[in-house]
Order: C-alpha cells, then sequence, then structure tokens
C-alpha cells in the first residue's frame, strides 16, 4: 500500500475537510479526492462521510485511524535509522528536517516560544516549527489525534495515563493594577479583593480558575470576573484602570517596565509549573527530539 495515501487519510481526518487537507500537505484539492477513493477502493470501504459542514471519518475510518498513524510512525521510524546508518541525518550538523508542531498556552506563545523559534532556525534552519495557541482541552486533544508533537501546559500536573509530562519550568505570577488604582503598590489580603473586579483569562487557565475559586469562596465575598480568551485583552482592560488580573510575570514585564501597569502586593500566587508533555506511544522523532531539548533550555534559563 502507498504510505502517500495513508499520509492523506491520516491529514484529512485531522483537519476535518478537503481544502484544509490539501493546503497541509501542499497538494492539490483533487490530488486529496483521488487519494481517497483509491484508499477506500483498495481496503473496500469508506472512510469518510462527506457533510456541508466538512468530512468525518465513517466508523471503519475512525477504528483505522490510529492504525494509519502507527503505520506511518512506523515508516518515519525506518527512515530515520536509515538516514543514522548512511551518516545522514544530524551528524551533519543541523541537518534534521520536517515539521515539529507545537501547541500551547497565550502567553508562552507570545512572551517564551518566539525566542526558542528563532534560535532552532538558526541552529536547525531545516527544521519548521509550527506553532499553535492552545488550552489545556485542545492541547491534549492535539496530542492524542496527532495535529500537535509537543505541548506546553501551564498546569500543576498532567495526570493521562496515554500522555508523557516533564516539568521544565516555573512562571511565576503577579497581581497588576493601573498605577492609579487604589489596590496600587500595597500590601493586600483576601478582603481586600473580595469585591474587586478582575480581568482573568478564559476558563480552563489553571492560575485563572483557581484564583476565580478562591475570590467566589470568600465569606460575603462579590467579585465582578470577566474572562477572555485573550491575555491581552486582559491586560488592556486593567491597564485601562478597570480593575486587577492575575498574569504569568513575562506577559507584563515590559507593561510594568513603561509604566502602563504596577504590580499589586496580594496574596501568595504560587508560581505555575510549564509542562513539556507528548504522547506516550507516538514516535517522537528527531526533530521533535531537538525542539524538546531547545524548549527545556530555554525555560531553564529564563
Amino acid at each position: 500500500m502507498d504510505t502517500r495515501l495513508l499520509r492523506t487519510f491520516v491529514t484529512l481526518a485531522r483537519a476535518g475537510s478537503f481544502t484544509a487537507a490539501a493546503r497541509a500537505l501542499h497538494l492539490a484539492q483533487s490530488t486529496v479526492t483521488v487519494h481517497i477513493r483509491t484508499l477506500e477502493r483498495e481496503l473496500g470501504t469508506p472512510l469518510f462521510d462527506r457533510m456541508p459542514s466538512g468530512t468525518v471519518p465513517t466508523r471503519a475510518g475512525a477504528r483505522l485511524l490510529e492504525e494509519a498513524e502507527e503505520v506511518l510512525d512506523a515508516v518515519a521510524r525506518l527512515r530515520a535509522t536509515a538516514a543514522s546508518a548512511s551518516g545522514q541525518g544530524d551528524a551533519a550538523g543541523g541537518a534534521v528536517e520536517g515539521q515539529v508542531t507545537v501547541g500551547a498556552g497565550d502567553s508562552l506563545c507570545a512572551a517564551r516560544l518566539p525566542g526558542v523559534i528563532a534560535s532552532l532556525r538558526h541552529t536547525h534552519p531545516r527544521l519548521d516549527v509550527e506553532l499553535h495557541a492552545a488550552d489545556t482541552a485542545t492541547a491534549l486533544d492535539g496530542l492524542r489525534t496527532g495535529r500537535l508533537d509537543i505541548a506546553l501546559l501551564l498546569e500543576p500536573e498532567v495526570a493521562e495515563s496515554d500522555l508523557l509530562a516533564r516539568r521544565i519550568a516555573d512562571e511565576p505570577l503577579a497581581y497588576v493594577a493601573a498605577p492609579g488604582h487604589p489596590l496600587a503598590q500595597r500590601a493586600v489580603g483576601w478582603a481586600e479583593l473580595a469585591d474587586e473586579c478582575f480581568f482573568v483569562h478564559e476558563e480552563g487557565c489553571s492560575y485563572s480558575d483557581r484564583l476565580v475559586r478562591t475570590l467566589r469562596g470568600l465569606p460575603g465575598a462579590r467579585p465582578r470576573i470577566t474572562r477572555f480568551g485573550s491575555i491581552d485583552a486582559a491586560r488592556s482592560c486593567v491597564a485601562a484602570g478597570l480593575g486587577l488580573t492575575l498574569l504569568p510575570r513575562v506577559t507584563v514585564e515590559r507593561h510594568l517596565r513603561e509604566g502602563r501597569l504596577t504590580v499589586v502586593d496580594g496574596p501568595e500566587a504560587r508560581p505555575v509549573p510549564v509542562q513539556l508533555v507528548r504522547h506516550r506511544k507516538r514516535w517522537f522523532a528527531p526533530g521533535a527530539q531537538i525542539v524538546a531539548e531547545e524548549l527545556t533550555r530555554a525555560f531553564a534559563t529564563a
């Protein structure tokens, strides 16, 4: 069986439409259609239902997806072993190539990862790192479906039996407000925060969820909570003097230096761990290993 057909099948299952699959594979949409029809003919069963909103794997397609991914993993291992045995690949110095897809939260995408990607482009110019902003649930799903090779999560722990997680750093958090806010630059406790306006990251963000639970659990508290999918939106509302927020310190450093925000000396906010996560069973390609090592070094020296 032509592994190109399997690659197209897996990509279409992940992408959800022929157009998106063609774009991901750098193929004409008609070629993707031919590949899928050829594979369906060889296997003797329809693999996708064509819906107005896109494509959905049939029951047979869903059952075959994991096995197809295993076949492609085995082929990739075989090629990597052959390249190593022939003296090609990393031994040539920066010759590892391919695409590595990384998913991470909004704050890490904005503040930590651009420098890592820039460094990798210098040391491994044939290695393409694709970055996707994703919350924890989306990132975990991406690892399981193969859309992501690596995820960086701001979570105390990742207790998923099919995934491997390694804590590589801790991100300090900071309460911040506009310089003119009544609580700016003074020590405050939970009682003084109980009725404040907070602009925080969307539900599913571990440190924001913990803050909201604590505030709402205070006796007689009436906090006003507004949640955003974008850290930049929350930060902008706070800078405008509308309330407070709790964010990774790295995401507000520039605003603190420029005087647009100031630190509020609030209750202890424990640093949130940075977890590097990958799939336990899926092959971790040489390119993905290089990216993981660079991420670990970068966070260790941040």
